[in-house]
């Protein structure tokens, strides 16, 4: 039986490093679809992504509920991503390759559709607004709930669920303008 964050954070607290490792595997491509959301450059958000949760390791004490760690280190990866976001005077692009990477024994042909495709999804996200962008990512690719996107973001379950239908309408006229193109 799979271990609960809570009994995790308990054992990182007593100083067992393997837990804090679990967690950080269990949560990594929720806090990179997070950093990415928000920075669309695929090292600039695993650098965010590792500060969040080196930033949790040295402040796991101050979490009083060890089940809420989910969603307080996303929260820190978001918070991270902000700031990162205001220094840069650039918007780079999204790098898709992280959360979707190449899979092995492909064929080039197969291989370069893959990478054409990877490209118009990342060119199409890069025209979504911040908030539309998370939101979807978080949903599609890392399959959170409504609820959940809701308590992380600070809104209601029905305002997600119509941010969510807003940012997938604009991702399909983004996509068929591509095609025209």
């Amino acid at each position: 039986m799979q271990e609960t964050d809570a009994e995790l954070v308990g054992r990182a607290r007593g100083g067992d490093g393997q837990a804090f490792e679990v967690l950080v595997r269990r949560h990594l491509g929720a806090a990179l679809a997070v950093a990415l959301a928000i920075l669309p450059d695929r090292d600039a958000a695993q650098d965010v992504a590792q500060d969040a949760f080196v930033t949790a390791l040295e402040r796991l004490e101050e979490l009083t509920r060890g089940e809420a760690f989910k969603g307080w280190v996303l929260r820190i990866v978001r918070n991270r991503a902000l700031d990162r976001k205001r220094s840069i005077t650039r918007f780079p692009q999204v790098d898709i390759g992280v959360v979707d990477p190449p899979h092995q024994g492909d064929s080039p042909e197969r291989e370069t559709a893959r990478s054409e495709l990877r490209d118009r999804l990342s060119a199409a996200l890069t025209t979504l607004p911040e908030r539309e962008r998370e939101v979807l990512l978080l949903h599609d690719l890392e399959g959170w709930k409504h609820r959940e996107i809701g308590e992380k973001m600070g809104m209601l379950e029905g305002t997600v669920r119509h941010v969510l239908f807003r940012a997938r309408r604009m991702m399909r006229a983004e996509l068929g303008s591509m095609e025209e193109v």
